[in-house]
């Protein structure tokens, strides 16, 4: 982030704008490009927002802003998706240390294990009752068999 800041201010003061007055242009505190420029990225609480006005800057400057964003999106890898061998050793150390601490048996939270199977049984019981309703509801409304297609009808013999 440093290299890019630096790129920055170089080509502002090439453009012979002074600090006051892009920060003017910009709406922002001179101290925020200084920061952006001196690549200070501890002093902007959002990342994101530091990106966009990163690229207002770029934009203001007349540089290609997907080129600065870019470079920035380098920088954020680099910085944020390597972690040091001396944290990954510390973590392992205060894991360790936090389980040999001593306590009585009357501090030690145990964590309770869930048993499955009754909550599994239940959830089959519901799902038999509910297949039972079902086969109740359809026979209740069940409509009755027809004897004949035609009612009140009479029904007469024919001999030959």
């Amino acid at each position: 982030m440093k290299d890019l800041g630096a790129y920055l201010k170089e080509v502002r003061k090439s453009h012979g704008v002074s600090i006051e007055e892009a920060s003017e242009d910009l709406k922002l505190s001179p101290l925020e490009l200084e920061n952006m420029e001196s690549g200070n990225t501890k002093a902007f609480k959002d990342i994101y927002h530091l990106r966009h006005l990163l690229q207002d800057y770029a934009k203001y400057l007349g540089l290609n802003k997907e080129d600065v964003t870019e470079e920035f999106n380098d920088f954020l890898f680099e910085h944020t998706s390597k972690i040091s061998l001396e944290d990954i050793l510390e973590a392992k150390r205060m894991k360790e240390e936090e389980e040999k601490k001593i306590s009585s048996p009357y501090t030690i939270q145990y964590k309770r294990k869930m048993n499955p199977a009754p909550f599994l049984l239940a959830f089959l019981i519901f799902i038999l009752i509910l297949l039972i309703i079902i086969i109740i509801i359809k026979e209740v409304n069940k409509e009755p068999i027809r004897t004949s297609e035609l009612k009140g009808s009479v029904i007469s013999e024919y001999t030959y």
